[in-house]
């Protein structure tokens, strides 16, 4: 039961292409006094460590089938455990059996922080996309609901929650005073991925992938339209060009 639903708004399920329904978030944390000294240093020298997992605890099927980041459904992710450094020790992986994990050398002794059930599973997302315009206007009975993040697609990731959460607050505040509604254009590498998605979200193929600026498919739409850059300064000629600098700092009310 959601708000979306509640007012009436059309929704719908992300599938995979085995029918599956929704998917498994894609990383767990581990308590960093848990594993072996010697992984700590290399994490906060780095900023990240490789653990090679034995060939007997890997677990192929479920990494490849339920990870909801598919830029980190590859082998690579399967052969080793991948640790980042964020405070406590992110896995990335939904989820390890705890008895398999203890058995890789260095975790011996892990613990998860967060999910604490992190050996048996993880958060389920997908479940919920409402159908909206690209200004992420809900569409359906009342017009002053606006949605981001996950709940308005499949759009994976803090970064598309910033870019999409951005423009929903604002548009709801132009809503509000009677304004025409803010688009991202197309010019943009937020535009072509807000506009994308939302359009994608509507035919029942598009709801099987995950999008994000951070690999899979839409990275590589990115590059092909030439939108990706880590130029700052071409970046901020674009948004200039498009006639946009400044606008989440300009005062509305």
């Amino acid at each position: 039961m959601s708000l979306t639903t509640r007012v009436g708004v059309e929704e719908w399920v992300g599938k995979k292409p085995d029918g599956g329904l929704g998917a498994m978030s894609g990383s767990c944390k581990l308590c960093k006094d848990s594993i072996d000294p010697s992984i700590v240093r290399e994490l906060e020298q780095k900023g990240c460590a490789l653990v090679p997992v034995p060939e007997q605890v890997r677990e192929e099927e479920k990494l490849l089938s339920m990870k909801a980041c598919q830029q980190y459904a590859l082998p690579e992710f399967i052969e080793n455990l991948v640790l980042l450094d964020t405070g406590p020790v992110k896995l990335m992986t939904p989820f390890f059996p705890l008895e398999q994990l203890r058995k890789i050398p260095g975790m011996e002794r892990a613990r998860y922080e967060d999910p604490i059930a992190g050996g048996k599973g993880n958060s389920m997302r997908y479940f919920g996309f409402a159908n909206c315009t690209p200004e992420l206007q809900a569409i359906g009975p009342v017009d002053n609901l606006f949605c981001a993040g996950e709940k308005a697609g499949a759009m994976v990731g803090h970064t598309e929650a910033i870019v999409t959460g951005s423009l929903a607050g604002h548009n709801a505040v132009r809503k509000a005073i009677g304004e025409k509604l803010l688009r991202y254009p197309d010019e943009l590498a937020v535009g072509d991925f807000v506009n994308h998605v939302i359009e994608e979200m509507k035919k029942e193929e598009g709801r099987q992938y995950k999008y994000t600026f951070s690999g899979s498919i839409y990275f590589k739409r990115m590059v092909q339209k030439n939108l990706y850059t880590t130029n700052v300064e071409e970046i901020k000629k674009r948004v200039h060009d498009a006639n946009l600098k400044d606008i989440f700092n300009t005062k509305l009310v």
